[in-house]
C-alpha cells in the first residue's frame, strides 16, 4: 500500500513538472535570483487573481514568509509600543508572535465553536480604548464573518490585518451580494506560501496585500531595509523578499489554485458524507462546518472528537500508518512565550475545548477516495471498539 501523507507534494509536482522545471530553468539561465522579472510577474498575476474581476487595483508585495508579512504590515501602520491588537487565541503562533515582537500587546479572544474563527462578539469583548488593530485569522480555509468586523473597525478607527495564510482562494460574500477574495478586505492581507499551503512554493515565501497605494509603498519600503532609493533609508526596516526561483514556481501553481481548491472540496465532501453515515448525531465526532457567507478551500479537514477519544483515535490511526495532526494543542494564551505579554480579552473556554478535541485528517490535491476509504475504515474500526 502506498504511504498515506498529510500532504502529497511529490505527485502534485509530477503533474506540472514540465512547466515548473522550465520556469526554474529560465531563472537559472538568467541568474537573476533576487528581484528577477518573475517576482514582479507573480505579484501582478496574484493581484489580478485576488481582484475577482473587479476594477480596483490590488497591490501585492512579495516577502520572505507569512510571519514577515504580518510583522511588516504592523510596522507599516505606524503602531506604537503598548498599543493593543486583538487576535484569536486559537490559531498558529505567528499571528500573535508578530504583535509581540514589535512591543505591541496581543489581546487574545475566543473563537466560534463551529467555524474556529473569531467573531465580532469575541472582538467586542477584547476591545478597549487602547485597541488599534484586529487580526482576524481565516482558519483552516474559510473566511471569518468580515462584514460586521469591518463595520466595527471603521466605527472605532481600527486597522484590520487579515491573516489569510490558510484561506487563499476563498471567497467572502457581503450582505449586498458583493463577492471578494479573502485577504483583500482589510487594511492589509497577509499570506504564506509555505510548501504545504494551498498555494505553496518550494521553500519559504509570503506576500502582503492591500488596496491602499500609500500602505503598499510603506510596506514595500519596510521590506527593503526602509529604503525607497538604494542606500537612502527613510525608516528602520527589514530584509524580506521572495526569491526569484520561488516566484517562478508560484507563477505556475497560481494557474492551478482554483483547481486545487476544487479538489480539496471534493475530498472534504467525501469525508463528510462517509463520516456522517458513521456518526449521524455527532456523538463521537463532528465534521467541519461551512459558513454560508464564505467558500471553504479546506487547507485542513478538521474534526472535533470527544475529548476522551481524541488522543486514543490519533494513536489508533498512527498504528495503521495513517497520519493525523492536532492544530492546535494549546491556546496561545496558555503558551509560555506569552505569559506576562498577552492579555485575555474574555473567557477562552471554546479555544481550550477545541485544543483538546480537534484532529485534522490528510487532505490534499492528490487524495483519492480509495485512500480516504482506508482512513474512514480505520475510524470506523476505532469507533466499534472504543466508543461507548
Amino acid at each position: 500500500m502506498k504511504k498515506i501523507e498529510m500532504v502529497n507534494l511529490v505527485e502534485q509536482y509530477h503533474k506540472i513538472k514540465d512547466e515548473v522545471d522550465s520556469a526554474i530553468s529560465q531563472v537559472i539561465e538568467s541568474s537573476a535570483f533576487i528581484n528577477g522579472l518573475q517576482v514582479k510577474s507573480f505579484a501582478d498575476n496574484l493581484g489580478k487573481y485576488l481582484s475577482n474581476g473587479a476594477k480596483s487595483e490590488i497591490f501585492v508585495i512579495p516577502c520572505g514568509n507569512g510571519t514577515d508579512a504580518l510583522q511588516i504590515s504592523l510596522m507599516a501602520l505606524g503602531l506604537k509600543a503598548g498599543d493593543e491588537v486583538i487576535v484569536p487565541a486559537f490559531t498558529y503562533v505567528a499571528s500573535a508572535e508578530a504583535i509581540a515582537l514589535l512591543g505591541l500587546k496581543p489581546v487574545m479572544v475566543d473563537v466560534d465553536y463551529d467555524t474556529f474563527n473569531v467573531t465580532i462578539d469575541n472582538i467586542k469583548r477584547g476591545f478597549s480604548n487602547r485597541t488599534k488593530a484586529i487580526i482576524p485569522v481565516h482558519l483552516f480555509g474559510q473566511s471569518c464573518d468580515m462584514e460586521p468586523i469591518l463595520e466595527f473597525a471603521k466605527e472605532h478607527n481600527l486597522f484590520v490585518i487579515e491573516d489569510n495564510a490558510q484561506a487563499i482562494g476563498a471567497d467572502y460574500t457581503f450582505s449586498n451580494g458583493t463577492k471578494v477574495k479573502t485577504g483583500t478586505m482589510g487594511s492589509f492581507g497577509c499570506t504564506s506560501f509555505f510548501p504545504s499551503k494551498n498555494l505553496g512554493c518550494f521553500g519559504d515565501g509570503g506576500a502582503i496585500i492591500t488596496k491602499d497605494s500609500n500602505l503598499a509603498l510603506n510596506a514595500k519600503m519596510i521590506a527593503n531595509h526602509g529604503q525607497k532609493i538604494k542606500y537612502y533609508h527613510s525608516v528602520i526596516g527589514c530584509n524580506s523578499r521572495l526569491d526569484t526561483l520561488q516566484a517562478a514556481v508560484l507563477n505556475v501553481k497560481l494557474k492551478y489554485l482554483d483547481e486545487y481548491c476544487r479538489k480539496r472540496n471534493e475530498a472534504a465532501r467525501y469525508y463528510t458524507q462517509k463520516l456522517k453515515e458513521l456518526d449521524p448525531n455527532g456523538e463521537f465526532l463532528v465534521t467541519p462546518f461551512e459558513n454560508k457567507n464564505s467558500t471553504h478551500v479546506y487547507h485542513q479537514y478538521t474534526l472535533k472528537i470527544k475529548k476522551s477519544y481524541r488522543d486514543k483515535l490519533k494513536e489508533h490511526l498512527a498504528k495503521q500508518e495513517i497520519p493525523s495532526m492536532i492544530y492546535y494543542p494549546l491556546p496561545l494564551n496558555e503558551q509560555d512565550a506569552f505569559k506576562g505579554i498577552a492579555v485575555a480579552g474574555e473567557d477562552l473556554k471554546v479555544s481550550k475545548e477545541l485544543a483538546f478535541s480537534v484532529l485534522s485528517l490528510p487532505i490534499h490535491t492528490e487524495l483519492t477516495t480509495q485512500t480516504q476509504d482506508i482512513i474512514i475504515d480505520a475510524i470506523k474500526s476505532f469507533a466499534s471498539k472504543f466508543v461507548v
